[in-house]
């Protein structure tokens, strides 16, 4: 493969389309409530962050899976528009492009359901033809919307080509031994690190010890989120980053944004303790705004805020730094 076309950021995951509606409050059972916003755009977690990555600067490709349909064209064709390379994302004639029906209330609290599609769909095979732009990459930025045994392929290759490897868990799964050993950072929120690690994460001690389970299983690095912050940790100490107090239109794209940024400092040599910082900011700014894509930040706009907090910002740390 030529340099200009190498990736920093190979991305595996999920291609869907959003589809958003805001209301006054979510519905419960049975329930019909009206809203007053819609929204439809590209979505899917593995979408969102190639984009979230594009965004902030690197070079992207995405391996992936859409429909035939005419859904599926205008998702390529958006990421496209976004500086994502679409060459390893196949079309599927027998199944339709995922879809996610999002639901937000006036506060940013969420819920979703989804019809993966065409993402199911996806092959190991899909993933050994990408091999070499996997090898080349930097980081390979991996989540679970596709098949597990695509997901643990691309990030073998990648760990055995001194590719780094970041994986988002959502959604929520238990995962085999072998994979978690081969991840140098992951980052799940509270649900999610639950169903690794059976510990519920509630607060800043409960995700420490959600993140030493992971360690102790193999992972480089662990950033887990809870209700009130996010919790670094990594084998010389850890970093504690509170949430930050923005008024928050919509949660859906903070951890695809989280991760995005996190891949993309990683991929430029940053130290955990930086990148988190950088990934932390960067979610915060993806809650201002309706729907996961549009909320995504450009460079511009995190490195901004990161300069008016300072060196050290609002972020107390252990005396440790990686």
């Amino acid at each position: 493969m030529a340099a200009e076309e190498q990736a920093d950021i190979v991305v595996v995951g999920g291609i869907s389309t959003d589809f958003l509606v805001q209301g006054p409050r979510l519905p419960g059972p049975g329930d019909r409530v009206e809203g007053h916003l819609f929204l439809e755009s590209l979505g899917g977690k593995g979408a969102n962050g190639a984009v979230g990555a594009a965004r902030l600067g690197a070079r992207v490709a995405l391996i992936g899976r859409v429909g035939m349909d005419a859904r599926g064209l205008a998702l390529l064709e958006q990421l496209e528009g976004e500086g994502v390379d679409i060459r390893s994302v196949g079309r599927d004639a027998g199944e339709m492009t995922g879809v996610v029906l999002e639901m937000v209330d006036e506060a940013g609290r969420t819920q979703s359901l989804a019809s993966p599609g065409a993402n199911h769909c996806m092959k190991v095979a899909d993933v050994m033809r990408a091999e070499e732009r996997i090898t080349a990459a930097r980081v390979l930025l991996a989540q679970l919307e596709v098949p597990l045994d695509v997901v643990s392929a691309a990030v073998h290759i990648a760990r055995a080509a001194g590719t780094r490897v970041v994986l988002d868990p959502a959604p929520a799964m238990d995962l085999p031994e072998d994979l978690l050993e081969a991840i140098h950072v992951i980052r799940p929120n509270a649900k999610e690190a639950e169903a690794l690690t059976g510990v519920e994460v509630r607060d800043r001690d409960s995700a420490r010890r959600a993140a030493e389970n992971l360690l102790r299983r193999g992972v480089g690095g662990a950033v887990v989120a809870s209700p009130d912050g996010s919790l670094v940790l990594w084998s010389e100490g850890e970093l504690w980053l509170p949430d930050l107090a923005l008024e928050r239109a919509d949660t859906t794209g903070a951890g695809d944004a989280f991760s995005a940024a996190l891949a993309v400092a990683i991929a430029e040599g940053e130290s955990l303790t930086e990148a988190a910082r950088f990934a932390h900011e960067a979610s915060a700014l993806a809650t201002l705004r309706l729907g996961a894509l549009g909320g995504l930040p450009t460079r511009d706009q995190v490195e901004s805020r990161l300069a008016r907090l300072g060196p050290s910002g609002e972020w107390p740390e252990s005396p440790h730094h990686p």
